[in-house]
């Protein structure tokens, strides 16, 4: 499964009311970091098929990065049934992030 480029106007559709668990990847292309993380996002995406996978770049939406707090990247929100229940900053490990993933509530 791909990983769901997503800009603001699509937030509520893709993310908020998505019936189910999305993890949404804050990145930026210039961002050293985002671009170890942006490679593990990206493999548990097609390993793991029952969550959706989105990245929203902070450059293209400043808005989106100001409502959701996001200081640092990358920043991992994790939503389920619209509703944030989770947020990973920095780099995390395949492992680290898969255990998070799936143990979620």
């Amino acid at each position: 499964m791909t990983v769901l480029s997503i800009k603001k106007d699509d937030f509520k559709k893709e993310v908020l009311e998505y019936k189910g668990t999305v993890l949404v990847d804050f990145y930026a292309d210039w961002c050293g970091p985002c671009k170890i993380m942006g490679p593990i996002v990206d493999k548990l995406s097609d390993q793991l098929k029952n969550i959706r996978f989105t990245k929203v770049n902070v450059d293209e939406n400043p808005d989106l990065s100001t409502e959701y707090s996001i200081f640092s990247i990358p920043t991992l929100l994790i939503f389920k049934e619209g509703k944030m229940i989770s947020q990973m900053v920095g780099v995390v490990s395949r492992d680290q992030l898969l255990n998070t993933l799936m143990t979620l509530p």
